[in-house]
């Protein structure tokens, strides 16, 4: 297996924007979620997303709260969230979602290293604070693991320098202001001025998600950005039928595909 960051980076460099797709760690037994990585990523996931289980998640909607927390009863820990992250890592680029609420209690420095050794090529906390932004930069690069960021859609254009500085793999976009699960319209023309304003800050990729309910909207969203990830579409599936996740990831990729070889990102 390539570096990771490294393997991570020749992906979003494609020229047509990645499939992401985010899997709750835990949610089920260890061989059947083993399996369920392999039909998502043969179904057309280029990166995968493990979300390290947190009992409290105010970003996430019910769909993703729900998940960690029957991952959570289940007995799902570090330790079992970087089985998942090794296996994946496997397969495809594989950075860990986590909040800050379970990186504080493990240690930052300890974490990071444990996720590195696992494979993973980044770990992205999405509520930060902005007092252990330096802490956790140090932290992720004596790991060797990259820093994702998530840059909040009301964030100031005079905001944006801080709220990148640090950064590394990727910047994240939220597709929708709201919390995740939501299904209803995006203001794609709000959400590329947004995207424009991100890479005239920064030089890294940028993923979105949040919002992408519908095939129909990944496509609407692809041509804006280097990867679309999609989440509680996918953890409804793993939930109620895993059976149908790959067929649903699959209707995804489909969207992703490019109708022309001359297509580019904006």
């Amino acid at each position: 297996m390539p570096d990771a960051s490294q393997f991570l980076a020749t992906v979003l460099a494609q020229p047509h924007p990645a499939l992401g797709v985010f899997v709750p760690a835990g949610l089920h037994p260890p061989a059947a979620e083993r399996r369920l990585i392999d039909a998502l990523t043969r179904a057309g996931s280029g990166l995968i997303e493990i979300g390290l289980p947190s009992h409290s998640a105010p970003l996430d909607g019910p769909v993703i709260r729900a998940a960690y927390h029957q991952a959570l009863r289940q007995g799902t820990d570090l330790a079992r969230t970087l089985r998942a992250v090794e296996h994946a890592a496997g397969r495809a680029p594989t950075v860990v979602m986590a909040y800050w609420e379970p990186v504080q209690h493990e240690g930052p420095e300890r974490l990071a290293l444990a996720c590195a050794a696992a494979g993973a090529a980044g770990v992205m906390v999405v509520d930060l604070p902005a007092c252990m932004a330096g802490r956790w930069r140090d932290a992720t690069q004596d790991a060797g693991l990259c820093a994702p960021r998530l840059v909040p859609r009301h964030t100031p254009g005079t905001g944006l320098a801080s709220a990148t500085a640090g950064a590394s793999g990727w910047l994240y976009a939220p597709a929708s202001t709201a919390t995740t699960g939501y299904q209803g319209a995006l203001d794609i023309p709000a959400l590329g001025a947004f995207i424009q304003r991100l890479r005239a800050a920064s030089p890294l990729p940028v993923v979105s998600g949040v919002g992408i309910s519908t095939p129909g909207l990944a496509a609407c969203v692809a041509p804006l950005v280097d990867a679309v990830v999609i989440g509680t579409p996918i953890v409804r599936a793993l939930a109620a039928d895993p059976a149908q996740a790959p067929s649903l990831i699959a209707s995804f990729a489909r969207a992703l595909h490019p109708t022309s070889t001359t297509e580019t990102r904006a």
